[in-house]
Protein backbone atom coordinates (compact mmCIF):
# COMPACT_ATOMS: atom_id res chain seq x y z
CA UNK A 1 0.00 0.00 0.00
CA UNK A 2 1.27 3.20 -1.19
CA UNK A 3 1.79 5.77 1.51
CA UNK A 4 -0.29 9.21 1.25
CA UNK A 5 2.50 12.37 1.42
CA UNK A 6 0.76 14.57 3.62
CA UNK A 7 1.05 18.26 4.15
CA UNK A 8 2.00 19.57 7.91
CA UNK A 9 -1.37 19.75 8.98
CA UNK A 10 -2.53 15.85 8.57
CA UNK A 11 -4.31 16.77 5.14
CA UNK A 12 -3.64 15.95 1.29
CA UNK A 13 -1.95 17.98 -0.74
CA UNK A 14 -4.24 20.67 -2.82
CA UNK A 15 -5.19 19.45 -6.32
CA UNK A 16 -3.41 21.95 -9.02
CA UNK A 17 -5.33 24.25 -10.67
CA UNK A 18 -4.69 26.62 -13.09
CA UNK A 19 -3.74 29.68 -11.93
CA UNK A 20 -3.39 33.16 -14.27
CA UNK A 21 0.15 34.65 -14.46
CA UNK A 22 -0.07 37.64 -13.31
CA UNK A 23 -1.66 36.06 -9.84
CA UNK A 24 1.84 33.78 -9.57
CA UNK A 25 4.05 35.45 -7.64
CA UNK A 26 7.93 34.91 -7.03
CA UNK A 27 8.77 33.20 -3.77
CA UNK A 28 9.69 35.41 -1.01
CA UNK A 29 13.49 36.20 -0.63
CA UNK A 30 14.23 35.10 3.11
CA UNK A 31 18.20 35.43 3.13
CA UNK A 32 21.38 35.92 0.89
CA UNK A 33 23.88 32.77 2.41
CA UNK A 34 25.08 31.98 -1.14
CA UNK A 35 26.04 35.60 -1.70
CA UNK A 36 27.75 36.17 1.66
CA UNK A 37 29.49 32.44 0.93
CA UNK A 38 30.97 33.74 -2.27
CA UNK A 39 31.60 37.79 -0.67
CA UNK A 40 33.68 35.41 1.29
CA UNK A 41 35.70 33.79 -1.16
CA UNK A 42 34.28 29.87 0.63
CA UNK A 43 33.61 27.38 -1.28
CA UNK A 44 30.23 24.89 -0.27
CA UNK A 45 32.47 22.25 1.08
CA UNK A 46 34.64 24.72 3.48
CA UNK A 47 31.22 25.86 4.53
CA UNK A 48 29.95 22.19 5.21
CA UNK A 49 33.15 21.56 6.94
CA UNK A 50 32.90 24.59 9.48
CA UNK A 51 28.75 23.24 9.76
CA UNK A 52 29.17 19.78 10.15
CA UNK A 53 26.86 19.10 7.26
CA UNK A 54 26.69 17.52 4.01
CA UNK A 55 27.06 19.85 0.98
CA UNK A 56 23.74 19.12 -0.33
CA UNK A 57 22.44 20.43 3.33
CA UNK A 58 24.49 23.30 2.80
CA UNK A 59 23.12 24.33 -0.63
CA UNK A 60 19.48 23.89 0.40
CA UNK A 61 19.75 26.02 2.63
CA UNK A 62 21.82 28.50 0.68
CA UNK A 63 18.26 28.60 -1.26
CA UNK A 64 17.13 32.01 -1.19
CA UNK A 65 13.48 30.79 -0.53
CA UNK A 66 14.61 28.65 2.35
CA UNK A 67 13.25 29.11 5.46
CA UNK A 68 15.65 28.57 7.90
CA UNK A 69 15.57 28.64 11.99
CA UNK A 70 17.52 31.84 13.88
CA UNK A 71 19.99 29.12 15.05
CA UNK A 72 21.14 27.93 11.77
CA UNK A 73 21.67 31.35 11.12
CA UNK A 74 23.45 32.52 13.58
CA UNK A 75 25.66 29.08 12.46
CA UNK A 76 26.01 30.31 9.33
CA UNK A 77 27.31 33.91 11.02
CA UNK A 78 29.93 31.98 12.81
CA UNK A 79 30.89 29.87 9.90
CA UNK A 80 31.53 32.91 7.77
CA UNK A 81 32.71 35.15 10.21
CA UNK A 82 30.14 37.85 8.76
CA UNK A 83 28.10 40.32 10.71
CA UNK A 84 24.34 38.75 10.39
CA UNK A 85 23.17 41.58 8.63
CA UNK A 86 24.92 40.30 5.72
CA UNK A 87 23.14 36.97 5.47
CA UNK A 88 19.90 38.54 5.43
CA UNK A 89 17.47 40.25 2.58
CA UNK A 90 17.12 43.79 3.15
CA UNK A 91 13.44 45.30 2.02
CA UNK A 92 13.41 45.96 -1.28
CA UNK A 93 12.98 49.60 -1.07
CA UNK A 94 16.04 50.22 1.28
CA UNK A 95 19.61 51.31 0.33
CA UNK A 96 22.57 48.99 -0.01
CA UNK A 97 24.68 49.42 3.72
CA UNK A 98 27.37 51.08 1.49
CA UNK A 99 25.08 53.63 0.11
CA UNK A 100 23.10 54.35 3.74
CA UNK A 101 27.10 54.72 5.07
CA UNK A 102 28.00 57.39 2.22
CA UNK A 103 24.55 59.06 2.65
CA UNK A 104 25.11 59.54 6.21
CA UNK A 105 29.04 60.76 5.61
CA UNK A 106 27.34 63.55 2.98
CA UNK A 107 25.26 64.64 5.57
CA UNK A 108 27.38 64.84 8.70
CA UNK A 109 29.30 66.95 6.35
CA UNK A 110 26.95 69.13 5.72
CA UNK A 111 26.85 69.94 9.11
CA UNK A 112 30.41 69.89 9.70
CA UNK A 113 30.41 72.56 6.95
CA UNK A 114 28.03 74.63 8.57
CA UNK A 115 29.25 74.51 11.56
CA UNK A 116 32.81 75.76 10.13
CA UNK A 117 30.94 78.59 8.35
CA UNK A 118 28.93 79.68 11.85
CA UNK A 119 32.29 79.55 14.18
CA UNK A 120 32.62 82.22 16.49
CA UNK A 121 35.54 81.52 17.72
CA UNK A 122 39.09 80.32 16.17
CA UNK A 123 39.08 77.53 18.17
CA UNK A 124 35.75 76.38 16.97
CA UNK A 125 37.21 77.02 13.40
CA UNK A 126 40.03 74.47 13.67
CA UNK A 127 37.48 71.97 15.41
CA UNK A 128 35.59 72.94 12.54
CA UNK A 129 38.27 71.90 10.10
CA UNK A 130 39.75 69.21 11.34
CA UNK A 131 36.52 67.56 11.37
CA UNK A 132 36.10 68.35 7.91
CA UNK A 133 39.32 67.37 7.06
CA UNK A 134 39.22 63.51 8.43
CA UNK A 135 35.74 62.79 6.54
CA UNK A 136 37.07 63.98 3.92
CA UNK A 137 40.17 61.26 4.63
CA UNK A 138 37.03 58.71 4.66
CA UNK A 139 35.16 59.86 1.21
CA UNK A 140 36.86 62.40 -0.93
CA UNK A 141 34.27 63.21 -2.70
CA UNK A 142 32.95 65.44 -0.18
CA UNK A 143 35.58 67.85 -0.64
CA UNK A 144 33.23 69.75 -2.95
CA UNK A 145 30.33 69.13 -0.16
CA UNK A 146 28.76 72.59 0.72
CA UNK A 147 27.01 73.17 4.16
CA UNK A 148 23.26 73.35 5.07
CA UNK A 149 21.58 76.11 3.83
CA UNK A 150 21.45 79.03 6.86
CA UNK A 151 18.22 80.01 5.53
CA UNK A 152 15.65 78.58 2.96
CA UNK A 153 15.45 79.04 -0.28
CA UNK A 154 14.55 83.34 -1.19
CA UNK A 155 12.15 83.84 -3.48
CA UNK A 156 12.05 87.17 -5.46
CA UNK A 157 9.75 89.77 -5.04
CA UNK A 158 7.91 88.37 -8.20
CA UNK A 159 8.08 84.87 -7.12
CA UNK A 160 4.86 83.71 -5.59
CA UNK A 161 4.76 80.93 -2.87
CA UNK A 162 2.51 77.68 -2.72
CA UNK A 163 -0.56 79.56 -1.32
CA UNK A 164 -0.76 81.32 -4.64
CA UNK A 165 -1.03 78.37 -6.74
CA UNK A 166 -3.54 76.58 -4.81
CA UNK A 167 -5.48 79.27 -2.79
CA UNK A 168 -7.61 77.92 -0.32
CA UNK A 169 -11.45 79.22 -0.51
CA UNK A 170 -12.72 81.47 1.93
CA UNK A 171 -15.21 78.95 3.04
CA UNK A 172 -12.82 76.25 4.31
CA UNK A 173 -12.87 76.34 7.64
CA UNK A 174 -17.08 76.67 7.57
CA UNK A 175 -17.78 73.56 5.71
CA UNK A 176 -19.30 70.64 7.27
CA UNK A 177 -17.75 67.58 7.92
Amino acid sequence: MERQELNGHGAAPPVQTSVPPEVVRAPKRMQQLSEARRRQGLSVRCVAQRLNLSVGDVRAQEEEQADITLSQLYRWQAALDVPIEELLCDPEDALSPRVLSRARLLRIMKTAMAIRRQARTEAERRLARLLTEQLQEMMPELKEVSGWPAVGHRRSGDDFGRIAENPIPDDFMHEAS
